[in-house]
């Protein structure tokens, strides 16, 4: 018995030579309803509001469809030679929501909400009058579109601040699930300045747990005073479901996007001219800053050229925002316009500079390296940048179809935005210089052109 008592007491003196004092919490010294007397906690006065300017969008695209020529002998039997088959046009319909922004008519939604429609209707909450909707602009780099009804009067929303929020803010999300009518979901702030999630190629997401699902799209998300602060935008989920983790775009980039949209009716971003990657773990000796966006490669003849950067510098600061990686200096940079001087700070063998660049356009460099190669096809040289945007393999080499004209023999063909050009004829092809000799080598007229999709590679045949 005495040497199990030694023991007891040996293996406590162990205990306390390593024991902690723990931080503890203050006492609970009482609990409290959230009501009293016939008091109710409700948020209704808050947002009832914001629930006003919050629109049911409903869209209508023409889906083309072709004839069958194998039938074609068959119904001739009965209606005689030269017997056209009925066009069949069917339509597609898909529904959305939208934040009304201004008392004559403007309307903030998604892009995708109405990417490619031929109609776009409105409804306002509680009424069942339908106004056809125009298209004033789209980004899709943010997934920001403005249209705008022949309105007057609308209860335009209260714009916040991305300025004021923090995580674990009450919010709420507003707008049109699976075409049940408008719906006010709860949640919190979860996280603020997500970017990398790889929906869009600009981001700058509010995540949160507030319940989100197909047709909240372009809708809004207020806070507790029922300001607006973001656009609801998309959902992650395994199940198909709301599994308590939504995006919606930062309130200060959609305001951005949609004042330029409502002036301009586009967006052309600045253009720095670099191609960019995180900084890895393995490189942080090399650096004395842990974190900023690092240059791989630079285009001659681009604003980055001109202002003497060289392959390894690290960018950590855009006019005073730090930059803590290649989407933070994506996005930055983006939100400048053509033209716009920015103060670059970087990082050069562990010392710190800072230079003034004049940005240069996208939409002029996208005119310039496209040259009209295909008919109907927008291409452009495949960077890392544009590899991570579009989630293609880092190994891939070609060039990348940006657009594709809808009424254009490349669409007949079945020429997707996302394509990679890998080879013409004989000649594999890694840039648009080299694109541009395999054309001019063959010449005029039809060539085989080798796509790869996926992984797959398929031929079409384009002039």
């Amino acid at each position: 018995m005495y040497q199990l008592i030694t023991l007891l007491a040996a293996a406590a003196l162990t205990l306390n030579a390593g024991a902690i004092d723990f931080k503890e919490a203050p006492k609970v010294t009482k609990r409290v309803m959230p009501h009293s007397g016939n008091a109710i906690l409700s948020y209704h006065d808050a947002i009832k509001e914001s629930t006003r300017s919050i629109v049911n969008i409903a869209t209508t695209q023409q889906v083309q469809t072709r004839n069958t020529p194998q039938l074609q002998p068959f119904f001739e039997q009965f209606f005689g030679p030269g017997f056209q088959m009925p066009q069949q046009s069917p339509k597609r319909h898909s529904l959305g929501s939208g934040v009304i922004v201004s008392s004559d008519g403007y309307i903030i939604t998604n892009n995708h909400v109405i990417d490619k429609a031929d109609e776009i209707v409105v409804t306002l909450p509680g009424q069942t009058k339908e106004y056809n909707a125009k298209l004033i602009g789209t980004d899709p780099g943010t997934d920001v579109a403005v249209i705008k009804i022949d309105a007057e009067g609308l209860p335009a929303i209260a714009i916040g601040s991305a300025e004021h929020l923090e995580v674990g803010d009450v919010v709420f999300a507003i707008g049109n699930p699976y075409g049940v009518g408008q719906t006010v979901t709860q949640g919190i702030i979860s996280a603020q300045n997500k970017t990398g999630i790889g929906i869009n190629k600009y981001e700058n997401y509010i995540q949160t747990d507030a319940s989100i699902n197909p047709g909240n799209s372009g809708g809004a998300l207020v806070d507790s005073r029922g300001a607006l602060i973001g656009i609801n935008t998309a959902i992650l989920t395994r199940s198909g479901g709301n599994d308590g983790v939504g995006f919606a775009i930062e309130i200060d980039m959609v305001r951005d996007i949609a004042k330029k949209l409502i002036e301009n009716g586009s967006i052309d971003r600045g253009y720095l001219g670099v191609t960019i990657e995180d900084l890895k773990k393995n490189m942080h000796k090399m650096y004395r800053n842990e974190q900023g966006a690092l240059i791989s490669d630079i285009m001659p003849d681009t604003p980055a050229a001109k202002a003497g950067f060289k392959r390894g510098d690290l960018i950590i600061e855009v006019n005073g925002k730090k930059i803590t990686g290649r989407t933070e200096l994506q996005n930055a940079i983006g939100m400048y316009a053509p033209g716009s001087q920015v103060n670059i700070t970087f990082e050069r063998e562990k010392r710190i500079n800072s230079v003034t660049v004049t940005l240069a356009s996208q939409q002029e460099l996208a005119q310039s390296t496209n040259a009209n190669l295909f008919e109907g096809l927008q291409l452009t040289d495949l960077t890392n940048e544009l590899r991570y945007g579009y989630r293609l393999p880092h190994n891939i080499e070609g060039v990348l179809v940006v657009n594709v004209a809808p009424d254009s023999e490349a669409a007949e063909q079945g020429i997707k935005t996302g394509d990679i050009i890998i080879q013409v004829e004989q000649q594999v092809v890694g840039s648009l210089k080299e694109l541009a000799e395999a054309v001019n080598r063959y010449g005029k007229g039809y060539k085989r052109v080798y796509i790869n999709r996926g992984g797959r590679v398929y031929i079409a045949v384009l002039k």
